[in-house]
């Protein structure tokens, strides 16, 4: 666009009038041009989110009950957002490659993962490229895991008391899995051994599925996990030893915790939603809500019962607040256990 810089003088008053209208109509459309993008995209921005799939990270391979569970909460949101939540797959590293999938992620909302325990554990243990109270944002705690001590029918014991009795007298012969070094259900063993005495053999694996298929396949007499084994020890196939809750598990309610066969160990571990560091909190708390209501899905409420999973909610504030109290408290395990990184 030209404006015409011809004196006033010069020219008639309607010639200078028209020239007057066309200057302020020329100013005007500068000023819009300088001005308007800024807020429309802003508006634009908060009006439409979301406006694209969103994807979710759950860092277990595909066929655990972690899986399924988060699969479960992915689908039920995607009908609140109105838009796709795509579980993606990242198995390995104990649980915290979604955390650290995080560190270079845009915090537009459009990338989250789940927050498993291990999250403000492992960085304690070794280096990791994130900090779990620096480096995401926490946006909803909605579910805990039930861990279990599970042995083979044919193992040469039937109760916890009887296993620790046959690893004292065959020390390092009783190898039991987990789904990974540095993962709650290894952790939790580990201490509970100490307590006990007893040197157990460790077997690490990817996850739950593969850690099933080991012990079905008589790979492993023993293994600690989550209750992807509930529907095997009903059917006879494994024995649930002990639970290691702070209570007895209502699925299992003559089973008794590691705690009740005389081991002072309680492992209980919530987790939820997390983003990026720097998201707006507008977002957050669409994602929020949207999140919540899954609590709220017939669907999703019988996938946390068929793995034995409580309703764990807590909202943004407060899972902020246990992520930053976690981590300390994992700091304490970790040094008390010597696995602390050199």
């Amino acid at each position: 666009m030209s404006i015409d810089h011809t004196p006033i003088e010069n020219i008639s008053a309607n010639q200078a009038d028209s020239q007057r209208r066309k200057t302020l109509q020329g100013m005007a459309g500068i000023l819009a041009g300088m001005t308007a993008p800024a807020w429309i995209s802003s508006a634009w921005a908060q009006d439409k989110f979301p406006s694209k799939p969103i994807t979710l990270i759950a860092p277990w391979p595909p066929g655990g009950s972690s899986d399924a569970v988060m699969r479960a909460f992915a689908e039920s949101a995607s009908r609140s957002l109105g838009v796709s939540v795509i579980v993606d797959n990242r198995p390995g590293a104990g649980g915290t490659l979604g955390a650290t999938a995080m560190v270079n992620a845009r915090p537009d909302g459009y990338m989250l993962t789940q927050l498993p325990l291990g999250v403000y554990r492992l960085p304690h243990m070794q280096k990791m490229p994130f900090d779990p109270v620096k480096d995401l944002t926490h946006i909803a705690c909605l579910t805990g895991y039930t861990f279990g001590l599970v042995a083979t029918m044919d193992a040469p014991f039937k109760t916890l008391k009887e296993m620790v009795a046959y690893a004292k007298a065959n020390p390092g012969k009783v190898e039991y899995g987990s789904t990974g070094t540095g993962t709650t259900p290894h952790l939790a063993i580990e201490e509970f051994s100490q307590k006990a005495g007893i040197e157990l053999n460790h077997i690490p694996y990817k996850g739950s599925a593969e850690l099933m298929q080991a012990i079905l396949g008589g790979h492993i007499r023993v293994m600690s996990g989550t209750t992807e084994f509930a529907p095997l020890v009903k059917e006879g196939k494994l024995r649930l030893l002990a639970t290691l809750g702070r209570n007895r598990t209502k699925a299992f309610p003559d089973v008794p915790t590691v705690k009740e066969s005389g081991w002072d160990t309680i492992t209980e571990s919530p987790f939820g939603i997390g983003g990026p560091k720097g998201m707006d909190p507008a977002v957050v708390r669409v994602l929020h809500d949207a999140f919540k209501k899954t609590l709220e899905d017939p669907k999703v409420l019988e996938t946390l019962d068929r793995f034995f999973q409580p309703v764990i909610y807590m909202g943004t504030e407060e899972y902020t607040r246990y992520g930053a109290r976690t981590f300390e408290a994992e700091r304490s395990t970790i040094e008390r256990l010597g696995l602390a990184k050199k």
